[in-house]
């Protein structure tokens, strides 16, 4: 436990970013999961699942909680199988 005033106020922060951090994590692993299961179900119309994702990826880019080339390559995989399913 931290005994200097400001080590008791980054704790603090830090569990505040921690609890950002997880909900950013869980948004962007929903997303990508959702079009995961519409792919295997062999689903054509994805736009909207699509753009959910990668708004999901960038904004969890964008805060720190991946990298940016972690979204991109991320977002670049899903197309891949997203154009796989579509040329079938």
């Amino acid at each position: 436990m931290p005994n200097l005033k400001n080590a008791k106020k980054a704790l603090r922060r830090a569990k505040k970013r921690a609890l950002g951090n997880a909900v950013a994590t869980k948004i962007y692993k929903d997303a990508v999961r959702i079009i995961k299961k519409a792919v295997v179900a062999g689903e054509t119309e994805l736009k909207e699942k699509l753009r959910l994702a990668q708004k999901a990826l960038d904004k969890a880019a964008k805060r720190g909680v991946i990298k940016k080339n972690t979204a991109g390559r991320r977002f670049s995989r899903l197309m891949a199988q997203i154009n796989k399913v579509a040329k079938k």
